[in-house]
Order: C-alpha cells, then sequence, then structure tokens
C-alpha cells in the first residue's frame, strides 16, 4: 500500500527534474523570466533552469530576417506608383533584451518607418528618375531605419528597391512612347539605308555611262582611223579624197542593206532602198562635196583680197 503512495511522488519528481532541462537552437536566444521577472538570457546548447520558478519567457531567432514592404505614392509628375521595398534585419546578439522587451510587433515599426523615409523621397522625383535614383532611396530608408531600430535591439542590413510599379495606364503611355521611338529610329536607318542605295545605285549609273561612252569614243576613233586607211588606199589608185569619201559611204550603204537581210524578222525598212538610191546619194555626195569646196575657195580668196587692201 505503502509503494502506491510513493508513485507519484516519484512521476511528480521525474516530471519537475525533465521540465528543468530545456535546449536553445542555433542561432537562436532564449529569455528566461523568474516570477515575471528578466533572468536570463540563454544561447544555443542545452540549458537549465528552476522547475515552477524560472520558464522561458520567449524565443528570438537572430538569423538574417527580410521583410517585404509595399508603398503606394506619387511622383513630382503626379504619377501614383507601388514600389516594394525589402528590409534585410537581424536582432543584435549583445542586444536581444532591447528587442524582446521594447517591441512588441518589431515588423509594424519597420514599415512604419519604410513608408515614412518614402513617402518623403519619392515626391521629390519625376517617374524617371525614381527609376534611376533607386539605389538611393534604398540607401535613405537604410540609415533611417538604423538610426531608430538600433535603439530597438535591430540592426539593418540592407535594404533594396526591388519592384517600381506604375499606374497600368501609365505604363501602356510609356511603351507607346518606347515603341514610337524605336519605329522613328526604325525608319531613320531604312530612310539612310534607301539613301545609300541610290547614292550607289547613282554612282554605278554614272560608272557605266562613262564606261559606255569611253567605249564609243574608242569606236568612233577606230573607225575614223580605218576610213582615214580607206580614203589612203584609194588615192593611191588615183582617187581623190571627195570621190573616196562617197565611194566608202555608198559601200557602207550596201553592207547595212546585207546586214538588214540577214536578220529574217527584222521589221526595219531603210529609207530609200531601191538599186538607183546609192547612184542618187554618190552624186549628191559628190555635188555637196564640190559646192563645199567652191564656197571654201571664195572664202579664202575674200579673205586674201582683204588682207591686201
Amino acid at each position: 500500500m505503502s509503494d502506491f503512495i510513493y508513485l507519484p511522488l516519484i512521476f511528480l519528481g521525474l516530471v519537475i527534474l525533465i521540465s528543468s532541462f530545456f535546449t536553445v537552437k542555433q542561432q537562436s536566444a532564449a529569455i528566461i523570466e523568474r516570477f515575471g521577472k528578466f533572468q536570463s538570457i540563454r544561447h544555443s546548447g542545452l540549458q537549465l533552469k528552476i522547475p515552477l520558478v524560472d520558464r522561458v519567457a520567449g524565443r528570438l531567432s537572430l538569423k538574417i530576417q527580410q521583410l517585404d514592404v509595399i508603398i503606394e505614392t506619387k511622383t513630382l509628375d503626379d504619377v501614383f506608383v507601388r514600389l516594394k521595398v525589402s528590409v534585410q534585419y537581424r536582432v543584435i546578439k549583445d542586444k536581444v533584451y532591447d528587442a524582446f522587451y521594447k517591441l512588441d510587433y518589431p515588423h509594424d515599426q519597420i514599415t512604419s518607418y519604410v513608408f515614412d523615409v518614402v513617402r518623403a523621397e519619392v515626391p521629390k522625383m519625376k517617374l524617371d528618375d525614381v527609376f534611376v535614383k533607386k539605389d538611393d532611396i534604398a540607401l535613405a530608408v537604410k540609415a533611417e531605419l538604423n538610426d531608430a531600430m538600433s535603439d530597438y535591439g535591430f540592426d539593418i542590413i540592407k535594404t533594396l528597391v526591388t519592384d517600381i510599379d506604375p499606374d497600368a495606364q501609365v505604363k501602356s503611355a510609356m511603351n507607346r512612347i518606347n515603341a514610337s521611338d524605336r519605329e522613328k529610329t526604325a525608319a531613320q536607318y531604312e530612310g539612310d539605308a534607301a539613301r545609300i542605295l541610290i547614292v550607289e545605285k547613282a554612282k554605278a549609273e554614272a560608272e557605266s555611262k562613262r564606261l559606255q561612252g569611253q567605249g564609243i569614243a574608242d569606236q568612233r576613233r577606230e573607225i575614223a582611223r580605218g576610213l582615214e586607211e580607206s580614203v589612203m588606199v584609194l588615192n593611191k589608185v588615183g582617187i581623190n579624197s571627195q570621190e573616196a569619201s562617197a565611194l566608202i559611204v555608198v559601200t557602207q550603204h550596201y553592207d547595212t542593206l546585207q546586214s538588214i537581210g540577214q536578220h529574217t524578222n527584222s521589221n526595219l525598212i531603210l529609207l530609200p532602198n531601191s538599186p538607183q538610191a546609192a547612184n542618187s546619194m554618190l552624186n549628191d555626195m559628190l555635188a555637196s562635196f564640190t559646192a563645199s569646196n567652191q564656197i571654201g575657195e571664195a572664202m579664202k580668196n575674200a579673205k586674201n583680197k582683204k588682207k591686201e587692201e
């Protein structure tokens, strides 16, 4: 009977003994209170407390934590914009007491300071400047938070402006502006390309015409040289220059007729093309040469007479 009386006492003793021990995880701290009053701070490992007297009032993580704050505010050019500010912070190991007892809701405190700084800085900037100077905004938030939160046992590691989201209509307008600028640039490049193509084509045509003219000039030079040689040959057999020139023209006339006759599908008609045409052409040319010589002699005689007077 006496054994049954001691069993509850033994069990109670074991429970009290076991409750005297507790563990604290790595990178965390436990706050011990005795009868509701702060007693000590325990760090990682197996810890001992007085049963029924001491209790673990709370635990704080010493790891780096992140709080994302979304703020909506207005810029200098009256554009509403939403900013996402990420705050990385941790509890200072030597100030666990301040972090636990001075602030009940540190997230709310940090959020309030972020709102205050962002809504003081962004209205001074235009929308484009907000994108360009987002690092300046982040530094201003970090400086303000460090001054305010260090007294509460928190260290602000870094602040980042991770997102800038203007109003939907403003984004649409910005996209249209960017699209218009790109189209303008594309049109300028296309115009430059077309102008270069026209210039190069004109240069090519000019070069082609120059070479064509040079070829024609060379051809005519050779023809003239051939005619000159033909006249010299005819002069050797007693035919004067006028008769030789007329004979050459008549010969070229018949050569042309022969060339036309070789092409069955030719629609070219040479006028006059009768057999008497060559004889008439020869007589006309001889008469023309004779008249030309007479006029030349008359002008020469008149010029010499004038000099004698």
